[in-house]
């Protein structure tokens, strides 16, 4: 097994981290060409959306496919493999003839990055001892949101030059030498051992997830919260880009330095759990996405800014405590059980859309926020219903 600070638990975690920015890169480089899309394709606000949800959609039902499959046929070689796909997918896209042919090409892309963060920790998991694990996981996650920052700064920089064509070839030729640099680094699996692929046994497993109440609050949680915070994002580049801000993609794709905000909030997330339960922390973390949303409601630019970043922190605290919830909660299967999280999760994301576009169009920036409230409403209940369950429980353990 491969052991935490050794040459080959660096070069390993750094091929894994640097696969995962490529993921985010092509997954979010779309977001801040939004408004050029919708003006170059003649499309409303709800279809020019779909950009962005198709991808997660399709992720989503990835996730399901590629983690299985990897059991029986290895890991290494579908991350390869489906990063590079990826990669092409982004020239291909630069050269859309229509809309209907980007929309298309998204929901390929979106189904082949699902590729690596299907199967990324399961390859530590088989490689490294588990200090390694701990340690590497926390640079894999953050290498994460590093992806959705550098795909946004590279799509609309560049596409405020060149246009949404631009952007999206650099990102591909950007994603290629990543994946030449990748398929080098990323060491040969030495304690992988395939294992026969039983469908039902698979399912059986899902549908235990589904019927155990906290994981089934963990992902309501987790997707209605990610619907409400990633749309916003979308949303607010439409506002942005008309008057009086009038901003181009180039200073779009820089509001999503905000996430920084998430960065620390997950980085501070174990330190809250010393003091307050995991539910408690759910709840605090939506309370915080609330208000900023309220926040965004000013006419200053700066203060905009300041309430995503606050929304961000909000966010990333919630999702941090409901994802390890899940891996404490499960009761068997634990690996299944995460894959669940993220489909619920990048579920939401693609029909958050479908949710806020008549918001948008009764109410513009106001009404956005007020669908954002009603859900985040919802998962308010959640957490508090679960930090209730959580106190009940440990009375009854100190009674007993």
């Amino acid at each position: 097994m491969i052991v935490a600070r050794s040459r080959a638990w660096w070069r390993a975690t750094l091929a894994l981290c640097l696969g995962s920015i490529l993921v985010f890169v092509n997954l979010y480089a779309p977001q801040p060409l939004l408004p050029d899309l919708r003006q170059a394709y003649g499309v409303s606000t709800l279809a020019v959306s779909l950009v962005m949800s198709v991808a997660t959609l399709s992720l989503a039902a990835a996730l399901l496919v590629f983690g299985p499959l990897s059991d029986a046929i290895g890991r290494g070689g579908i991350m390869r493999v489906t990063l590079l796909l990826a990669g092409l997918c982004s020239l291909t896209l630069a050269f859309a003839p229509t809309f209907e042919t980007l929309l298309a090409v998204r929901l390929v892309q979106g189904f082949v990055l699902g590729g690596l963060p299907a199967v990324a920790i399961a390859w530590m998991g088989d490689e490294f001892d588990r200090p390694a694990l701990m340690a590497a996981v926390g640079l894999y996650i953050g290498a994460n949101t590093l992806g959705g920052i550098g795909g946004r700064l590279i799509g609309g920089s560049v596409g405020e030059f060149g246009g949404a064509g631009a952007g999206f070839l650099t990102v591909g030729l950007v994603t290629l030498a990543g994946v030449a640099l990748f398929w080098r680094l990323l060491p040969p699996p030495r304690q992988f051992r395939p294992r026969r692929f039983e469908l039902r046994g698979a399912l059986a497993d899902l549908g235990s997830h589904l019927r155990h109440p906290p994981l089934l609050a963990a992902y309501l949680l987790g997707g209605i919260n990610f619907l409400i915070f990633i749309n916003q994002y979308s949303y607010i580049t439409f506002r942005l880009a008309e008057a009086p801000f009038g901003l181009g993609s180039r200073w779009l794709g820089l509001i999503f330095l905000t996430y920084l905000g998430g960065t620390l909030s997950s980085s501070l997330s174990g330190r809250l759990t010393r003091h307050f339960s995991q539910p408690a922390c759910m709840a605090l973390g939506v309370l915080v996405l609330m208000g900023g949303t309220l926040i965004t409601l000013a006419d200053s630019l700066a203060w905009i800014i300041a309430g995503l970043t606050v929304n961000a922190v909000g966010f990333f605290l919630a999702h941090s405590m409901a994802s390890s919830w899940v891996g404490r909660q499960a009761q068997r299967a634990r690996g299944s059980a995460s894959a669940l999280y993220l489909v619920f999760y990048y579920l939401g994301a693609s029909l958050g859309s479908l949710w806020l576009e008549p918001f948008w169009q009764r109410g513009g920036w106001l009404g956005v926020a007020i669908g954002s409230w009603l859900l985040l409403g919802v998962t308010l209940g959640i957490a508090l219903r679960l930090w209730r369950g959580e106190r009940a429980q440990g009375q009854a353990s100190l009674a007993g």
